[in-house]
């Protein structure tokens, strides 16, 4: 197989998809890898080369090393992210090279993040120890001799400083949602405090939450997430982890962290990891009740913390 061929033929028979996400500032790339068993054939330190794909306002393509960049790394795929596009300044951009089972999920153990970088048609960003092969091909990830990974891609338009929000609340989709609600009969029996519902209901009539009191907002926020989870009101979700992420202290993280896990808050839970990464006062949140229960309701979550606060 010629070193400059695209990834298992990919770019004809539909088997890598792209699409912009949000706006022309973020995108991903999806691509497939089929017939992993014969890319085994490229050379060490030959790449093959991806379709291009457009995302964050650039064109770009994935160089996929199967059998490693360059001999010491042989053991290892390799997968780099290359931008096709003239650019006299290059590209500010940062990615995420993200394996994927097959439900289309990330794979945690085999998802890494580069750093802030300049991208141009000379220097490349990714990483030379992705995956080993032997571990691929014992796991679950390689079905009928193909896998996937995804590319995640975030173009820095400029460095102006900005405040923006930590969760990107969506556009209304309150005629949806409302659907949602009054079709399913999930949760009908679940009980809520009167404030909570009248909350809620709010929100489904007039599309906000409404005014709360300082010292109430945590508490409040806390209770209509798990109800928007329960009935799959997205954009109410998101505004409470929008709101708790702003009551992130050493008293409240640990409840907060135990919440976003429950209910797969992911830039709830990223923001509660990154108060205790620059927390002077571990020792304290440590000390917690919440913390203590913490331990008890998601003990697997425990391994997770510690691992990602070990100096970086």
């Amino acid at each position: 197989m010629p070193a400059s061929s695209r990834a298992s033929a990919s770019a004809s028979d539909g088997a890598s998809s792209s699409a912009i996400v949000a706006g022309t500032v973020n995108g991903y790339h999806v691509l497939k890898i089929v017939g992993y068993s014969l890319t085994k054939a490229v050379p060490n330190g030959k790449s093959i080369k991806s379709r291009p794909f457009r995302a964050g306002g650039h064109t770009w393509h994935v160089a996929y090393y199967p059998n490693g960049q360059n001999a010491e790394k042989a053991e290892y795929m390799a997968f780099f992210l290359c931008l096709d596009d003239t650019a006299s300044k290059g590209v500010e951009a940062k990615a995420i090279f993200s394996l994927l089972d097959m439900e289309g999920n990330s794979v945690s153990s085999h998802s890494f993040t580069t750093r802030v970088v300049n991208f141009s048609e000379e220097r490349s960003w990714g990483y030379s120890e992705f995956m080993k092969r032997g571990s691929l091909e014992k796991s679950e990830y390689l079905k009928d001799d193909c896998f996937k990974i995804r590319i995640d891609v975030s173009v820095i338009a400029d460095f102006h400083e900005e405040e923006t929000p930590l969760i990107v609340v969506p556009p209304s989709d309150m005629h949806r949602q409302f659907g949602d609600l009054l079709l399913s009969k999930q949760g009908v029996d679940v009980e809520f405090q009167v404030e909570v519902f009248a909350a809620m209901l709010t929100f489904i009539y007039t599309d906000a939450l409404p005014e709360m009191k300082q010292q109430e907002e945590a508490a409040m926020a806390q209770h209509l997430l798990v109800a928007a989870d329960r009935y799959n009101l997205e954009r109410m979700k998101l505004i409470c982890e929008d709101k708790l992420s702003k009551h992130i202290d050493a008293g409240s993280v640990a409840n907060i962290l135990a919440l976003a896990e429950q209910h797969s808050c992911h830039t709830l839970k990223e923001a509660c990891l990154e108060f205790l990464r620059s927390s002077r006062s571990l020792k304290a949140v440590v000390e917690t009740d919440g913390f203590r229960y913490l331990i008890g309701s998601c003990p697997g979550l425990i391994k997770d913390i510690f691992s990602k606060l070990s100096p970086r």
